[in-house]
């Protein structure tokens, strides 16, 4: 069975999607809607079309919303309406009251329903969350992210939080398998724009491991790093180079005095891993590709989760208003 998809919005992320679709194997992409006057006419050799309803009636199986966020829960609303599947670019929605009314809408409706956190598809992290699975690190103790780099001309209607911190919300919860149980945060304004552009957190999840994330767009080089601490070692993700690197506790006993009477671990064998790099955007089409066709969701980022990541941006961005101490 052939699918029929299309995109809408055509920015950054609308053009990455509507490539993708374009080659997908089992996949006819139909087009793409985006109503602004400096969109030209074709995309991959398929229409842009400038009306939504005259979209709609191309006959879709799913589509993606890769439109500014604020539009995400009229567009998706659109969608589900029609009967049509949708893969929502993160955040699904501008607030976790909307995000919610799409996971309830989309489950009522009885389709299936996506957030686009590509993260979880990056080789590094896949790998990681398989050997964290298969006992490489015992019990996991902390992790720890940084997302850093410069100010993506293309964000103007959210702050950092909802569109950089969320990845490490939900790849801190998917890798160590467990959910937030606290979230504290410190934000700081800085470019003179209204939303905040840098965030310090640090968090507890419910199986005891300890977070921290700090995410900006302030700083002038791009960094975007994992680190996995637990019982036998760490794991450390590059995401921008799709490595991933294993430092173990070392298993030689120590003479040197000074040395030895420290009460924790040392440095042991250190590996980086071979990985199989496949385009994390090309792994996450076809995650979503393969739930439509099975009617289910299989290894995609599910509408509850991606709700519960904009839960706890919420609350990431309330912490982060000053109490001062008396």
């Amino acid at each position: 069975m052939t699918l029929r998809a299309g995109v809408l919005g055509l920015g950054v992320m609308g053009r990455h999607h509507s490539r993708v679709l374009n080659n997908l194997a089992g996949v006819d992409f139909l087009g793409v809607y985006d109503p602004a006057d400096s969109v030209g006419p074709v995309i991959e050799g398929k229409p842009v079309v400038k009306d939504l309803n005259t979209f709609l009636d191309m006959g879709f199986d799913y589509c993606v919303v890769a439109a500014p966020t604020i539009y995400h829960l009229d567009i998706a609303t659109a969608l589900a309406n029609r009967g049509i599947h949708a893969l929502i670019e993160k955040p699904v929605a501008s607030t976790a009251v909307d995000a919610a009314t799409l996971r309830d809408l989309f489950a009522a409706k009885g389709l299936v329903g996506g957030v686009g956190h590509i993260e979880r598809y990056n080789p590094a992290l896949q790998s990681a969350r398989e050997r964290i699975e298969n006992g490489l690190l015992g019990e996991i103790y902390q992790v720890a992210t940084r997302r850093q780099g410069p100010f993506p001309g293309r964000i103007a209607d959210v702050g950092v939080i909802k569109d950089l911190a969320t990845h490490d919300i939900d790849l801190t919860a998917w890798v160590s398998q467990q959910d937030y149980v606290s979230i504290n945060a410190r934000t700081a304004h800085r470019s003179g724009r209204e939303h905040e552009d840098m965030v310090v957190a640090i968090g507890t999840l419910s199986g005891g491991t300890i977070t921290s994330h700090t995410v900006n767009w302030l700083t002038p080089f791009k960094e975007r790093t994992t680190i996995i601490t637990g019982e036998k070692g760490a794991l450390v993700a590059d995401t921008l180079t799709a490595d991933l690197t294993h430092y173990q506790n070392g298993l030689i006993e120590s003479t040197w005095e000074r040395v030895s009477t420290f009460r924790g671990v040392t440095e042991g064998d250190v590996t980086r891993f071979a990985l199989k790099r496949k385009e994390p955007l090309l792994a996450e089409h076809e995650s979503f590709r393969d739930s439509v066709l099975e009617g289910e969701a299989r290894g995609i980022v599910t509408l509850a989760e991606g709700t519960r990541v904009v839960e706890i941006a919420e609350r990431m961005a309330l912490d982060g208003i000053d109490h001062k101490l008396s």
